[in-house]
């Protein structure tokens, strides 16, 4: 609910503080006296686009400040939540508009931008006149309308939660099918390159030790002769014969040397067996040394052949194993992909089905409910002297989407044979004003705490009709607070609340103002709008008629 309206330096306002109430609440007064200029304040504070001026002549900077109340559960908390904006019982909007153009908005005296401010407008308030494209007068709302006039709230839940499921089976088929697709192209190599794989079977770790094995191959040779020629060096032909004969000649003279030649003979002894141990080490080398030519062309061939693919393939010869593996699990994927796509398919068409038949459902309520609309919209254009016109809610085959396969415009015939068409192409002005009123009393849309204004809607008409919309009115306001501007006595009667639009001339400057009426001031006020300028006992007499009806 709106609770107050401040205004400074805005058109031709200076500063203006309104407290609005719950109920009807009734703004008058006489032509451009400023009653539109109020609704264009509220609009600015809300975020609407308005007037590119705001700035009233002479002052540096305008502002608006509203004031809202924000009860437990009101659709404006989750929007305020969302922005990461404070949430409390109360929600003060400020907007700022700098005498340069500049706007700067405010949420509970948090910086916020035009677009928050609109989010915010739209669980706050609703705004119905002959040309608002905003609520009733949009075909793309009509739907929503229709569904929350229907009480189909679950029916859609419904119809939304089988539509994610349709369209994320939809997906997981495309997704599936491309990658089918991809790996068809694919699938001669991949059987190509798994056979190739498969069949030299690289292990982690062989290619270096092929290498290893082939440069100790290589080197063997070389390696080889010198350690023959040391064999040759230490053998019986070479140091250990000799050690051995120097050893027997030594044994043999030892007799005649008095013992001078026993520790000789011992060290030739050790000599000898470390010449031996030795040979041993040597020939040992040798034989382990020993290879085939072929063995050196086998592993330089699976060397070579390692290398190629991992060249081929472009990967490290360590992970030729764990590429096959992957190619490998590509081409099961490849052989299972036909059977995956048909599991798909049923789940893409159970999901379908499942669409179709909440769309069903919903479509069933919304047209018997588009039946009651119809209906109720037909006893409440009789006591507005409407009673020739016909409204009819047409429901079409659209295009289907989250919301279900209808499409819903409100149409209206002002005249029997004449063709229906668009509330807003086909009704004047005065016709549509109550149109528009018919609809807001019938439709329950709206939701808990907003604020409905209706701007001149009574225009076009007097007398009984538009005592029929000051009724109307009345009864809407006991569900919600509602603002009118009007020019009807009748209307204005109806109020709970009721105040003045007037302007004053103050140092040569026209300037507007807003009067709290009551008590007598009230009935003059009723006064002049039924006699104009001149109040006459008579006008006050009527006046008084029409509060006490």
């Amino acid at each position: 609910m709106l609770r107050s309206l401040d205004i400074r330096d805005l058109l031709i306002i200076d500063r203006l503080e309104l407290d609005f109430r719950s109920g009807l609440n009734v703004l008058t007064g006489e032509t451009g006296a400023g009653k539109s200029i109020l609704l264009d304040a509220l609009g600015f504070v809300l975020g609407w686009r308005g007037r590119a001026e705001m700035v009233r002549p002479g002052a540096d900077a305008g502002e608006v400040v509203a004031v809202f109340d924000l009860p437990e559960g009101h659709a404006a908390r989750a929007v305020l939540d969302e922005a990461g904006l404070p949430v409390s019982d109360e929600l003060i909007l400020r907007r700022v508009n700098a005498a340069d153009g500049r706007k700067t908005g405010y949420v509970n005296d948090r910086r916020a931008s035009g677009e928050v401010l609109r989010a915010l407008s739209d669980t706050l308030v609703e705004l119905h006149g002959q040309h608002d494209d905003r609520g009733l007068l949009n075909p793309r709302g009509h739907r929503g309308l229709l569904d929350d006039f229907a009480g189909s709230g679950a029916e859609l839940a419904a119809v939304r939660g089988a539509w994610r499921a349709r369209r994320d089976a939809e997906a997981a088929l495309a997704r599936a099918r491309e990658e089918a697709d991809t790996l068809k192209s694919e699938e001669e190599f991949l059987r190509h390159a798994v056979t190739e794989l498969d069949k030299l079977d690289p292990q982690p770790g062989e290619e270096a030790e092929l290498d290893g094995r082939r440069r100790e191959m290589q080197g063997a040779e070389r390696v080889r002769e010198d350690i023959t020629r040391a064999l040759a060096a230490v053998s019986g032909d070479g140091a250990e014969g000799m050690v051995s004969d120097a050893a027997r000649w030594l044994d043999g003279a030892s007799e005649g040397a008095g013992g001078r030649l026993d520790g000789a003979l011992e060290a030739l002894t050790r000599a000898a067996d470390a010449l031996s141990e030795a040979e041993q080490g040597i020939e040992a080398a040798l034989d382990a040394m020993s290879y085939d030519p072929r063995e050196l062309e086998a592993v330089e061939e699976r060397l070579f052949a390692i290398r190629g693919l991992a060249r081929k393939y472009q990967v490290l010869p360590d992970d030729l194993g764990g590429h096959a593996a992957d190619l490998r699990g590509r081409l099961a994927a490849l052989d299972a992909s036909e059977r995956g796509l048909e599991d798909l398919e049923r789940a893409l068409k159970d999901a379908e089905a499942s669409f179709d038949a909440a769309a069903g459902t919903l479509s069933d309520m919304r047209r018997a409910a588009a039946e009651r609309l119809d209906a109720a919209m037909a006893a409440e254009l009789a006591p507005l002297k409407m009673e020739r016109a016909v409204f009819r809610t047409v429901i079409e085959a659209g295009e289907a989407g989250p919301d279900g396969r209808d499409a819903v415009t409100f149409t209206v015939a002002t005249n029997p044979g004449a063709p229906p068409g668009p509330l807003n192409k086909i009704a004047s002005g005065g016709e549509l004003s109550r149109f528009l009123l018919a609809l807001k009393v019938c439709l329950t849309g709206g939701g808990a705490g907003m604020t409905l204004i209706f701007d001149e809607i009574d225009r076009g008409v007097g007398g009984a009709t538009a005592d029929a919309v000051g009724r109307r009115l009345a009864a809407l306001s006991e569900r919600a607070q509602v603002l009118v501007v009007t020019h009807s006595p009748q209307v204005a009667a109806r109020g709970a609340h009721h105040w003045r639009v007037e302007k004053r001339v103050s140092d040569g400057m026209t300037l507007s103002t807003v009067v709290p009426l009551g008590g007598e001031e009230r009935t003059d006020e009723l006064a002049r709008m039924l006699a104009g300028d001149i109040v006459t006992d008579e006008a006050r007499a009527a006046a008084r008629a029409l509060l006490g009806a």
